[in-house]
């Protein structure tokens, strides 16, 4: 593999961005232009949301599962054991959720549509779309991107349902805390402001999500090597920008709400 000099990584990194800048200003443009492929956005949302659903009932089951026993543990020692609700409930609908969420369905979706996409650049369906009068951007990601947002929304409700069911076993069938006041006291701790950031944060995810896994997929070059290549670097980038964005949007919040 030839060695890249400082310059030549810089111009290819700032000349990505301005790609990927045209790719999202175009797929976003085309929300207020017809056609619109609806089709394509239910297709994409029954392989995005109903496709992701085991596993992302399972991570945040056992996500819950497993913070509430950690906390429980640790808290027992200070004679706190009765505010693990609290602890699961904040820390799954503000972080754990939307983050583990956002990392399942980019390892599973973010690399499928690279894979797709890329495929289709290699084998030059894409350039045969292109003749027949088609808009690729319009076919291809936009409806990617809004299926994304949409299901990632509802995912994420579900995973914080489920881990604060999954917290709910463990505090109450292995550390012997009362039913009711585990569902109480999460309900009771969760305010407003918390809500907002937890559903914020998958709206931003999704688009992170399918914008990156389309862009790589619809760049690919090289034949099949190009689009196992593709594959990696859009699982990688997107979700390093969650995890990075994610810290960004959780600052944002705390000096918005002040919680």
């Amino acid at each position: 593999m030839p060695l890249t000099t400082l310059d030549d990584f810089a111009k290819s990194t700032v000349l990505a961005v301005q790609d990927y800048s045209r790719l999202v200003g175009q797929a976003i443009a085309n929300l207020f232009t017809r056609p619109r492929y609806l089709a394509e956005i239910y297709t994409q949302a029954d392989l995005i949301g109903v496709g992701s659903l085991p596993i992302v009932i399972l991570t945040g089951f056992f996500t819950g599962g497993v913070l509430a026993l950690q906390s429980a543990t640790a808290l027992a020692q200070f004679g706190a054991k009765n505010v693990t609700a609290q602890l699961v409930s904040l820390s799954m609908v503000k972080e754990l959720g939307p983050v583990l969420t956002s990392l399942m369905v980019s390892g599973r979706n973010a690399s499928g549509m690279a894979s797709e996409l890329g495929s289709m650049q290699v084998t030059e369906q894409i350039d045969a779309m292109r003749a027949l009068g088609t808009d690729p951007i319009r076919r291809l990601v936009t409806p990617r991107i809004v299926a994304t947002i949409i299901m990632l929304f509802f995912l994420t409700i579900i995973s914080d349902a489920m881990g604060t069911l999954g917290g709910a076993m463990t505090s109450i069938f292995m550390m012997g805390l009362d039913a009711s006041q585990y569902f109480h006291s999460a309900y009771q701790t969760l305010e407003f402001a918390d809500i907002i950031q937890g559903l914020t944060k998958p709206i931003i995810f999704g688009f992170i999500i399918a914008s990156v896994g389309c862009y790589f997929g619809i760049k690919t070059k090289g034949g099949t090597q190009g689009v196992g290549r593709s594959t990696t670097q859009a699982v990688v980038v997107s979700s390093v920008l969650i995890i990075a964005v994610d810290f960004v949007i959780s600052r944002l919040m705390i000096g918005i709400f002040g919680r």
